[in-house]
């Protein structure tokens, strides 16, 4: 995805919150990719990751109004450092007798775990970032994708190096 930005926004757990945030994408027609919400360590408060994408003026006024509703504490685009990003994907895979070492061969490559298994089907679980997913279903697609469910991106700042060996900031 192009001009692909990972904002992370922490809002306080409040009944609306996730409508409000949405509906500012909605009403200003900015698409959301992916969105996650889930709790913090701290349980007043949750953290949503909206993927989305646009030019640099276009994510700059997507933070600006995010920044301006109410329940939300800190808006950051985890795009402009160092981050990590996960996605998880469940593949339910049709897979006859022929084809289902070659299914369990690409898996085993991308260390997925399978976890179902039927006469005729395969279900894997394939974690990794946006690249590493969209790898693996693309060498599956040929071989037939029944579903697949995404969870969307997860994504955490990376800790800042400290001058003092050992210490991380």
């Amino acid at each position: 995805m192009e001009n692909r930005h990972v904002i992370s926004v922490l809002v306080e757990n409040k009944p609306g919150v996730l409508a409000r945030v949405s509906g500012m994408f909605s009403g200003r027609t900015f698409n959301i990719h992916s969105l996650t919400v889930a709790p913090t360590l701290d349980t007043d408060y949750s953290r949503m990751t909206i993927v989305t994408d646009g030019r640099e003026q276009i994510i700059e006024q997507i933070i600006k109004q995010l920044r301006k509703l109410i329940n939300v504490a800190k808006v950051q685009d985890l795009t402009r450092g160092d981050f990590v990003d996960r996605e998880m994907v469940l593949i339910r895979m049709k897979a006859t007798a022929a084809k289902r070492g070659e299914i369990l061969g690409i898996n085993d490559v991308f260390r997925g775990k399978v976890v179902d298994l039927t006469h005729d089907s395969v279900t894997l679980e394939v974690s990794g970032n946006q690249n590493k997913i969209e790898a693996i279903l693309e060498l599956l697609a040929p071989m037939g994708i029944q579903e697949l469910i995404r969870t969307g991106t997860v994504a955490i700042s990376r800790a800042k190096k400290s001058k003092l060996p050992g210490i991380i900031q």
